[in-house]
């Protein structure tokens, strides 16, 4: 798909010269995430990622999600894609993936997470400075950081736009990945930024 191949090429390009994580697999450029709405269904895209490319299963609400989990790690696995868990990280740990992402609310559980298993990739959901800053103290390995520009997932949800997001990334003491409305028009306007990454779900399907 010619929209992967656009944003995976812009990914590449990121400053990428982030603090390392210690895993022992480097942290994705490139983030693809499942949406009952705009994306029931991943498996299609996920043939699409290219390898160490990273892929956030999220579907909270799904019936049969844990079997729906399994499906698609084992998908990811034969792409050498991160398959990280949303929310559940008990879930994640049972199923074996490669880390859990957490909603803002629930970024305290990193440490504890990072105890539990140390090889697992933690990211954190943020969408203010305070909330970065709160993530940076709990131990994620990075923050994914929204809605950097106008996106249908919250169409009513003010935008932080290029410039704002960079000062967040300089700011940061943690990898920062941008999420909200990145496609291949917005992708090119991160250059510089200071992004570790960047992540979609309608702009990668």
């Amino acid at each position: 798909m010619r929209s992967v191949t656009t944003l995976a090429g812009f990914a590449a390009q990121l400053n990428c010269a982030a603090r390392p994580t210690g895993k022992r697999v480097a942290l994705p450029r490139l983030w693809l995430l499942s949406d009952t709405q705009r994306l029931p269904d991943p498996g299609d895209a996920i043939q699409h990622l290219p390898a160490g490319a990273g892929f956030i299963f999220r579907h909270y609400e799904h019936l049969g999600r844990e079997s729906l989990a399994r499906k698609l790690l084992l998908a990811c696995r034969k792409r050498r894609v991160i398959f990280l868990l949303a929310g559940d990280w008990r879930m994640a740990l049972r199923l074996g993936a490669d880390g859990v992402h957490l909603p803002e609310q629930l970024g305290h559980r990193a440490r504890a997470i990072r105890s539990a298993r140390p090889d697992a990739i933690v990211t954190v959901a943020a969408h203010s400075a305070r909330a970065i800053h709160r993530t940076c103290q709990h131990g994620a390995d990075a923050i994914l950081v929204s809605p950097v520009f106008t996106t249908a997932s919250h169409p009513g949800a003010a935008a932080l736009g290029a410039v704002r997001f960079a000062k967040l990334c300089h700011d940061a003491r943690l990898p920062v990945i941008a999420l909200g409305g990145i496609n291949t028009r917005t992708a090119r306007r991160l250059r510089g930024s200071g992004a570790a990454g960047m992540a979609a779900i309608s702009g990668l399907n």
